[in-house]
């Protein structure tokens, strides 16, 4: 499709108001068409980098014959691998932090997200038989009185309460505990 035939449609487009489908249709495939080559692309340029990197990097072995080019060709090969694992330690390292540092992040968003002020409720009046429609919908049909299956209790005077309740006079009891005569009966007790 040329720019001057997309151009033309893209003008009908904003003309209309809306597409067909069928147009839909074909600007979809078009553009799905251009998406595949460009994912081609970046994908071939990886290898060409992946080549590149470990032609640098990596030469090809050359394996010597005698045995002193062979402990020296050892050495280089460790001295390279430590190397190596100090960077992977190290991309490993800020990976970690990085991570770490987007989970605070996110838990700080919800932190934030989650202040807000609790509504002030208000206290609603229902009775039994509300709340059980309420709660059970239209499966309740049954009326409730509460009261009256409350157990009904019969309060008993006992004889302690009632000595408890007639001490007498009060002036009668601070005159016995009065001066000295009356602390002592107290530490004493009655004798």
């Amino acid at each position: 499709m040329t720019p001057q035939r997309r151009h033309q449609t893209l003008k009908m487009a904003d003309k209309k108001g809306n597409v067909s489908s069928s147009r839909k249709h074909t600007l979809k495939s078009c553009m799905l068409a251009v998406a595949k080559d460009l994912l081609e692309a970046e994908a071939l340029e990886k290898v060409k980098e992946r080549e590149r990197y470990m032609d640098e990097n990596c030469p090809l072995l050359e394996i010597p014959h005698s045995k002193d080019d062979l402990v020296d060709l050892c050495t280089k090969l460790y001295d390279k691998i430590n190397v190596i694992d100090e960077e992977r330690y190290n991309l490993e390292y800020k990976a970690v932090m990085v991570c770490n540092e987007v989970i605070d992040l996110n838990i700080k968003i919800v932190d934030m997200r989650g202040k807000f002020k609790k509504p002030a409720l208000k206290k609603v009046r229902m009775s039994a038989d509300a709340m059980l429609q309420a709660l059970l919908g239209s499966k309740h049909k049954v009326t409730m009185d509460l009261r009256s299956n409350l157990k009904q209790v019969k309060k008993d005077e006992k004889k302690e309460d009632k000595d408890l309740r007639d001490v007498g006079d009060w002036r009668k009891n601070i005159d016995d505990k009065a001066g000295m005569d009356g602390r002592k009966k107290m530490f004493q007790g009655d004798s």
